[in-house]
């Protein structure tokens, strides 16, 4: 038998308690081993939840506890997550994490302690909620050099764009909407900012370059500016508008960014809708690799935790080879970064040549029944060839990067 111990009993923690309650035969066999919940950190009580009966309240508790062989940290935010997973590794004790904020900000120095400690540091559910994106990077795709990762990773934020695509209502509309459903939290800033995304593709890109990607380093926007006439727009491109978080490898190095994208209606992340995200890989071998699911979520994300717990009891006294270096991975200037832009322009006298001649070309979108402006499709720029573009004309109404 094998004991753990979950922190915190909210939305996942319970999630997990549940999960090991349900399929408990099944994840046994699995294991190989019984799989035994012996305690719940927590500062709340719970009446009449049948957790009452191994809820603690002390955290020495379980780390003393030389009987509990994995901690499940599912507390949320980087104190006192931190200093209980740390001090779990070094007394020999596997963790395995659903924190995105924690693996973003220490995963390096976690790993590696975990690896002179022979235990292990997982966290597939830190990304994607119940998508398996960080095992498949860890060890199914090791014969790849990744090239691409691009992905719809925030659920919050696609539920409110998809909304906005086919009601057509406006954001401050369909974010109501969506905190009233419990998509968005009161404060919906993490999501709609696109931080939480950010935090994110920064685990991901550092798994695929096997360096520290720091998300404070990527260049990140939300989503608060798009508007239902983007969506007019992107109708009439036959595209769909997805918050994107993406790394890619060039020849002139690594770069990562989360932004809006206006993404043809063949790409594969377009049919993305609702609460669902995906995950785009591009291999330099096995090429493209997508990976769909409920991205976030009580008992998706629980089944991914549990699922690195499972791999946990497996491996009790062999530490799994994960490639992820505190050494710092530089990333190019943003303004170095080639894309295609759309853009919405004030449609006076002369500003389709002034967009012909600031932009060398490019593709004129104009939709039935307005006048006041138009659309516009560059060519491939480096971000700074569009801002200089874009200041020269003027009367820029909004952008938002294109991939047609």
């Amino acid at each position: 038998m094998v004991n753990i111990a979950v922190l915190g009993y909210g939305t996942v923690g319970s999630g997990v308690a549940e999960v090991l309650r349900t399929n408990q035969e099944s994840i046994n066999n699995r294991a190989g081993q019984e799989i035994n919940l012996k305690y719940v950190l927590d500062l709340r009580d719970f009446p009449g939840d049948a957790v009452e009966k191994i809820l603690v309240h002390d955290y020495d508790i379980i780390l003393n506890d030389d009987d509990v062989k994995i901690v499940v940290e599912v507390m949320g935010g980087v104190n006192p997550a931190y200093n209980f997973v740390k001090s779990a590794l070094l007394k020999g004790k596997s963790v395995c994490t659903s924190n995105k904020e924690l693996v973003a900000k220490h995963g390096a120095e976690l790993i590696e302690i975990a690896k002179e400690n022979r235990v292990n540091f997982l966290f597939e559910a830190s990304v994607g909620g119940g998508i398996p994106i960080i095992r498949p990077l860890n060890q199914s795709l090791t014969a790849d050099e990744i090239v691409e990762i691009s992905g719809i990773l925030n659920g919050t934020t696609n539920f409110i764009l998809t909304s906005m695509s086919k009601d057509g209502l406006d954001f401050d509309t369909v974010l109501k909407k969506a905190q009233e459903l419990g998509y968005a939290e009161r404060n919906p800033e993490a999501d709609v900012e696109g931080y939480d995304a950010c935090r994110k593709i920064a685990i991901l890109s550092s798994l695929a370059c096997g360096h520290q990607v720091d998300y404070e380093d990527i260049h990140t926007e939300g989503i608060t500016k798009i508007t239902d006439m983007d969506f007019r727009y992107a109708d009439k491109l036959d595209a769909a508008i997805k918050l994107i978080g993406s790394s890619r490898k060039s020849e002139k190095g690594f770069c990562a960014m989360v932004a809006p994208r206006m993404i043809c209606s063949e790409h594969p992340l377009a049919g993305v809708n609702g609460v669902m995200n995906a995950i785009f890989v591009k291999g330099n071998v096995l090429g493209d690799v997508m990976f769909y699911g409920a991205g976030a979520g009580k008992l998706p994300t629980a089944s991914a935790v549990v699922s690195d717990v499972v791999d946990a009891v497996k491996h009790i006294g062999t530490n799994i080879m994960t490639i992820w270096s505190t050494e710092k991975m530089p990333l190019l200037d943003v303004k170095d970064v080639e894309s295609r832009f759309f853009i919405r322009v004030k449609n006076d006298d002369g500003m389709q040549d002034k967009l012909e001649a600031a932009f060398g070309g490019g593709e004129i979108v104009a939709l039935d029944g307005v006048s006041d402006e138009i659309g516009f499709v560059t060519g491939m720029l480096k971000e700074r060839e569009y801002e200089a573009a874009a200041d020269s004309i003027g009367g820029v109404i909004s952008m938002i990067r294109y991939e047609g």
